[in-house]
């Protein structure tokens, strides 16, 4: 009798892993498989349903998550095809509170296990049930079990084999399902063919499959009893075990296939279909409580499309969902839908309400953002698992071409903000700059590009400026005279500057020393006021720093003097004072810490010191197996391309977080540049 489904209702599964594993064309797959397509899309040739947008196709790599809903069995399912570059990474870590399961998927290459490490763990911390589907098979040239050996090293729940692969000639050619104790030959986008296994496949699988039921032992008693008197478990228990372990995330199983060939696709499906959660399970787990018939819906994602405004993906983890509804944010603030569509990558197919567990796009939730729970119920509701968000580790300063261009570029940024959450911007009124700020130098170049495309909007892009200060080495005593006749009352401000330097991270301070009335009180303020104005740029080009100014003595007029003269006397003190102080450029240096795979934490070292930078020491990354964190002190000017070069000595996987730590004197050459280059741009 055929096994029941493992689910109730809509599933909802993420195809999440590395750059290059194929989960586009997995996803191209599953779609033709299912009927959802008649034609299989490939992404050389720009026709998948996944990566419909330019910046996507122009580069043949997923730059955001697509969405397709389509049947299999008589079951819905929606596939979120995530983004495999790491600078993407956001947009998987957004949907993951919403969805009942995840594929990760993988190429059979050793060398590069340390790139599903940011999957495998974000999935086990979160409690996601996972399966791992080792896609390329076909191309595999070393073993199945090495591979899993290096993963397991990584991976922080056990791995778990379902399907060994059939060799023939040094190439797979089928696989044999370790629970169903079958063999089957591939065929050529055609469901694999189910044959006899020969002597020695018969030798591999008894072993397989022993091994694979002593993981399932750990966690079931009954199973280990037999297991322990050589009785044979019954095929269903098996699949109980397999169901319930997958289901409560103690064990990650392993399968095979070839998304290009459409090998091993049936498979897979056949798996999510039976061994899926529900939707309550994954409510549950997000920590969603309904009452009543209220509808509760979370939002996965933000577009914000061509011609049809701004959709908001939901999933909707309870309740009946309409189109018109009015819906409520944990705050109170109401939206009401205007649109309700299945996504299946471009195309949108009206709908007239979402059942629990379906994947849907909301048209018109202008105010709504991606990571928001949203209720019919006047309450709202709040979700327990929050998306991670990733700190930014790249910038460039924007400018628009034209000007005229600026004022639409506020706007165009902001909805580009809503669609990805991993992108900043920043306004540096001290600067004069505008900033992005993301995980990558690909990351940004796809948010430029996208400003253009969607937005018309071409963009002048540079490294970000660093915030440069300066200060003084000695004091120096100076009088600022501020005298000028005209027609009618002249101008006259005289005072005595006392300029001191102060400790570092001191700041400044102002101070009246005048005694006699040389100075009326009422035009004092006016002397600190020009200080102030003049410490925005001292004579080395950036504001001045841990400094303390005193007004010591000066002389008025009772007619000509005013606030504005005694302003100008305070800038002239200031600007010919200042030059006697020995003044000195301060650079800012970050507080760094670097995480990367411990095998490259040599490598780092030289980085850091490539850079200016003192390292601090090192220790393990608190839960990544196989990781370091190396903590230094780094110039922010050295920092602009840091991520560049860690990412290519980690396979894409390493990162780092900064704060501000100090200030620090910056002298010789490399400070006569940065002043040099301060007075060319002035």
């Amino acid at each position: 009798m055929p096994r029941k489904s493992g689910g109730s209702g809509p599933r909802c599964v993420a195809l999440v892993g590395p750059f290059g594993a194929g989960k586009t064309t997995l996803l191209e797959s599953i779609l033709w498989i299912t009927g959802a397509t008649q034609r299989k899309g490939s992404v050389p040739a720009g026709n998948t349903v996944g990566d419909g947008s330019i910046e996507a196709r122009a580069r043949q790599m997923s730059v955001e998550t697509n969405s397709a809903t389509t049947r299999y069995m008589d079951e819905s399912f929606t596939f979120l095809d995530c983004p495999g570059s790491i600078e993407f990474l956001q947009e998987t870590l957004n949907v993951l509170p919403g969805i009942d399961a995840a594929i990760v998927v993988c190429e059979p290459e050793p060398n590069k296990a340390a790139m599903l490490q940011p999957y495998l763990k974000r999935l086990a911390d979160l409690n996601i049930p996972h399966a791992l589907f080792v896609n390329k098979i076909d191309k595999a040239t070393g073993s199945l079990r090495e591979l899993l050996a290096v993963l397991q090293e990584i991976a922080p729940k056990p791995l778990v084999i379902r399907q060994i692969p059939i060799w023939e000639n040094g190439i797979v050619t089928g696989f044999v399902d370790l629970a169903l104790e079958r063999a089957y030959v591939y065929r050529e986008h055609a469901a694999s063919l189910l044959v006899d296994m020969n002597d020695e496949v018969k030798t591999r699988e008894a072993e397989a499959r022993y091994q694979m039921l002593e993981k399932l032992a750990d966690y079931d008693e009954h199973l280990m009893e037999e297991l322990l008197s050589d009785v044979s478990p019954p095929r269903d228990e098996v699949f109980d075990d397999l169901q319930r372990d997958l289901q409560e995330g103690l064990i990650v199983p392993v399968l095979i296939g070839s998304a290009t060939g459409d090998n091993g696709i049936r498979r897979l499906l056949k798996m999510l279909r039976h061994e899926t959660p529900e939707v309550a399970v994954t409510a549950a787990r997000a920590g969603v409580k309904a009452s009543g018939n209220d509808a509760i819906a979370h939002v996965l994602k933000t577009y914000h499309t061509m011609h049809g405004g701004k959709l908001s993906l939901v999933r909707v983890l309870a309740g009946t969902l309409k189109d018109g509804a009015t819906l409520y944010r944990a705050g109170g603030d109401d939206s009401r839908v205007g649109g309700m569509f299945a996504l299946k990558g471009q195309e949108q197919i009206k709908l007239t309400e979402a059942k629990p567990g379906d994947t849907v796009a909301l048209g018109r939730l202008e105010e709504i953002h991606t990571g928001e729970t949203l209720s019919t119920a006047k309450a709202g509701a709040k979700l327990s698992a929050k998306p991670e968000t990733l700190t930014p580790v790249y910038g460039l300063a924007i400018a628009a071409a034209d000007r005229k261009d600026e004022v639409k570029l506020t706007s165009a940024i902001a909805k580009s903000r809503e669609e990805d959450t991993s992108l900043l911007f920043e306004q540096n009124a001290e600067l004069h700059q505008m900033a992005l700020l993301g995980q990558g130098e690909m990351h940004l170049r796809v948010a430029v590009d996208r400003l253009a495309s969607k937005y018309g909007l071409k963009l002048e892009t540079r490294k970000t400026q660093v915030p440069y200060k300066e200060t003084i080495k000695k004091p120096t005593t100076q009088r600022g005279r501020h005298k000028r006749q005209t027609g009618g009352h002249g101008q006259f401000g005289d005072v005595v500057l006392e300029i001191k330097p102060r400790p570092r991270s001191s700041g400044f301070i102002f101070e009246d020393q005048i005694t006699g009335g040389v100075v009326p009180r009422n035009f004092i303020p006016s002397v600190e006021k020009g200080v102030i104005d003049f410490l925005k740029e001292g004579p080395l080009g950036f504001p001045i720093v841990d400094i303390a100014v005193a007004l010591v003595d000066g002389s008025y007029h009772d007619v000509d003097s005013s606030d504005a003269a005694f302003q100008t006397a305070a800038r002239l003190g200031m600007s010919e004072g200042m030059p006697n102080c020995g003044p000195v450029l301060l650079e800012p240096i970050m507080h760094v810490k670097i995480h990367v795979p411990s095998d490259s934490t040599a490598s780092v070292n030289g980085v850091i010191s490539s850079r200016r930078g003192r390292i601090l020491g090192f220790d393990a990354r608190p839960g990544w197996k196989g990781w370091d964190t190396v903590e230094a002190q780094i110039p922010q000017s050295e920092l602009h391309d840091l991520i560049v070069e860690l990412r290519s000595l980690t396979q894409g996987v390493g990162t780092f977080e900064q704060k501000f730590d100090h200030l620090s004197e910056l002298t010789g050459k490399l400070a006569e540049t940065v002043v040099a280059a301060r007075k060319a741009a002035a």
